[in-house]
């Protein structure tokens, strides 16, 4: 198990190797930025033709220098293996961090290089940030060589970017707001050292009252998705929300998919599964994660009920609109509060909510209207302020009260400060006072939606195992990869408790006509072989007699690429299915559904990752469009829901134990009032 070294975390010396006068340079930039933020431990240099660095001592070749906690590592990846060897060896260092590209992300011999750096410093009990980095920053010292430096609060927003550039980005966007943080971590070419560990480290070492509540993620590879869910549940449990970017998550693979399952399913679906069931609130760029990260700093409460305060109508709409579309309340105020409201303001002001205090309103009229908000209007659970600037008259009084109320208020205030032109070294003097400014109303009221619209975690069930293990790994142990033959999926679903329509599988007309014997009718006729049976009218239902099974079983044995015909009994019910796909670092992501033929059309699906207990397979059926249909409209009976989550469950309790199984496809399941079965299915083995 790799974690992060405490040598890491806060060292009592550090040396840079390839540190320069030049602060243009990465190794330069680096040892400025140490030395401007004031690391209190010992700073050391390596640099092959100085004595002395940015009045640093400098020593001529790491040989030279004494026991170094910590080594950032500014030099060509050529010269690494070296100094990293050295270092291990010769001076106790068990922390490192490798800006330097050319490893991994370039070619083979990159990285065989960087599984051999990786292995030595794995192998010495050490830590490795990297490489193709900038580096970390904590509450300890800034090891990286780019800029913004965020402010450092211990209270702030933990940072971890699998990207130094989308780092610096999103600095610079968070800069503007005023968001602070408690630590970045920059996992680059993750060779020892992810987001997965950074996130482990996080939760073991997070101490109520003092750890940052937030944390923020972007996320470009998943290496360990279980470890990513153990400790966001585990933060959760303590109170912390959780964001995250996620890029590369464009679908390759949809064409060649071999099931409705593998059709409807690709890698995107797997990665927002598993950020729902870790509870991690995903967003879609940088400004939404900053933004997303700013309100949590703000308020961990996700309030729903809102007084929006303006001096302009427009902006007060637009952030209206965007939140009751959204599912946000922006409640109309009754008689007596509006008219208690227009008493502070001016006439011809508007207290219906959004409450429009007009361009000539005051500070002190603001102030008054901000305690209304808070002291009177009970069903308000936040205020947002919308207040800018034409370019004409001070706004600094306005916003010393935003600053005051803000303060004064337990409901949270949140100000949105859109004239970023007119009046931007005021909007800066509000965020130096350690406010949050945001800027555009839209942005925040979808961000704020984003936040408060987010599914609470799911009460986890631990799947008990009504299925026959050893009897289904005997199967598994037999079956060769590719699809399996229909016999062998209903003794695997049987073995599972999932129960199966009875069926024969017939391939000549004397096999036929021995099956007939113990038939009730009516029954069905599909073709094996077809993928998409109906589209080659390769099933035929309500079959009555043996003269029919004949006639049916004659027609479609001839269809190209069927291998045998199978006879079911013919069940009544409505049609749903269950599916599963796997992906590499992924549980199981399993399906359910609208089913039939128009499963695709219809995109009526949930998903979940394994394991799925009853909780959360209710949960997945409760999103389905076809749940009231299934309940029971216009007289009809209702469904056995009840099995239909069981069935879910079974599935999982399946996937678990049967590494080997791919895909897998039940379409349809048919469920009625008393029972669900299942009258077709598709199992893909890959050993």
């Amino acid at each position: 198990m790799i974690m992060l070294h405490a040598k890491l975390i806060n060292p009592a010396s550090i040396a840079v190797i390839g540190g320069s006068d030049n602060t243009d340079s990465i190794g330069g930039s680096v040892l400025k930025n140490l030395i401007d933020q004031q690391f209190k431990g010992k700073l050391y240099v390596v640099n092959p033709k100085k004595d002395e660095v940015q009045k640093v001592i400098s020593f001529r070749d790491a040989s030279l220098l004494p026991k170094t906690d910590l080594a950032i590592i500014a030099i060509p990846a050529i010269d690494i293996e070296a100094v990293v060897t050295l270092l291990l060896e010769d001076k106790e260092t068990k922390a490192f961090i490798i800006y330097a590209a050319g490893f991994a992300e370039l070619n083979d011999s990159g990285s065989q290089l960087q599984d051999k750096i990786t292995k030595r410093i794995t192998e010495a009990g050490g830590s490795l940030l990297g490489p193709n980095n900038i580096g970390m920053i904590n509450q300890n010292y800034a090891g990286v060589f780019t800029k913004p430096i965020p402010k450092i609060d211990k209270k702030g927003v933990d940072f971890i970017s699998g990207s130094g550039a989308t780092a610096v980005f999103t600095l610079e966007v968070a800069e503007q707001i005023g968001l602070k943080f408690s630590s970045l971590f920059t996992v680059g070419n993750s060779a020892q050292v992810g987001v997965e560990e950074v996130l482990e480290y996080l939760d073991t070492s997070f101490v109520p009252g003092e750890s940052s509540l937030v944390k923020m993620l972007y996320i470009e590879g998943i290496k360990n998705s279980e470890k990513l869910l153990t400790h966001c549940l585990s933060l959760r449990q303590k109170g912390c929300s959780i964001i995250a970017l996620k890029s590369g998550i464009t679908d390759k693979g949809k064409a060649a998919a071999s099931s409705h399952t593998g059709a409807m399913v690709n890698s995107d679906l797997f990665v927002s599964a598993l950020f729902k069931k870790a509870g991690i609130i995903r967003c879609q760029s940088r400004h939404e994660l900053v933004t997303c990260a700013a309100l949590l700093q703000i308020s961990n409460k996700r309030p729903k009920k809102f007084a929006i305060v303006t001096h302009a109508g427009g902006p007060a709409v637009i952030l209206t609109d965007t939140l009751s579309r959204n599912g946000l309340i922006i409640p109309d105020l009754n008689e007596n509060h509006q008219q208690n409201l227009k008493k502070l303001l001016y006439p011809g002001a508007i207290a219906k909510n959004p409450i429009d205090i007009l361009a000539t309103g005051n500070a002190e009229q603001l102030g008054d209207v901000l305690d209304y908000c808070e002291n009177e209007l009970t069903e308000i659970e936040g205020t947002i302020v919308i207040f800018g600037s034409p370019g004409l008259g001070s706004v600094n009084d306005a916003f010393q009260m935003i600053h005051q109320k803000i303060r004064e208020s337990h409901k949270p205030i949140y100000a949105i400060l859109p004239s970023t032109v007119n009046v931007h070294e005021e909007i800066q003097h509000f965020i130096q006072k350690g406010n949050l400014a945001f800027s555009d109303e839209y942005l925040f009221g979808t961000c704020l939606s984003i936040i408060t619209n987010a599914r609470p975690q799911i009460n986890k069930s631990s799947p008990e195992n009504i299925i026959d293990v050893d009897r289904i790994r005997a199967l598994i142990k037999n079956f060769t990869n590719g699809f399996i033959n229909p016999e062998q999926v209903y003794e695997l679903l049987t073995a599972a408790n999932i129960k199966m329509a009875k069926q024969v599988l017939v391939h000549s007309e004397s096999d036929l006509l021995n099956a007939a014997r113990s038939l009730e009718y009516p029954v069905v006729q599909k073709v094996v072989g077809p993928l998409h049976k109906s589209d080659t009218k390769g099933v035929i239902t309500s079959v009555l007699n043996i003269t029919e099974l004949m006639y049916n079983f004659r027609k479609l044995i001839k269809q190209k690429g069927v291998k045998a015909v199978m006879i079911q009994q013919m069940i009544s019910g409505k049609e749903v299915f269950i599916g599963s796909k796997r992906e590499s670092g992924f549980s199981p992501l399993i399906l359910c559904g609208a089913g039939g033929i128009y499963i695709e059309a219809l995109h009526d699906i949930s998903n979940s990752l394994a394991p799925v207990g009853i909780n959360e397979a209710k949960e997945m059926v409760d999103q389905l469009t076809i749940k009231p249909i299934l309940e029971g409209i216009r007289g009809e009976e209702p469904c056995n829901l009840e099995a239909f989550y069981e069935t879910i469950k079974k599935i999982s309790n399946l996937l678990m134990v049967t590494p080997e199984i791919a895909e897998l496809d039940i379409n349809p399941l048919i469920i009625s009032e008393k029972d669900i079965v299942a009258v077709d299915a598709r199992i893909k083995i890959k050993k």
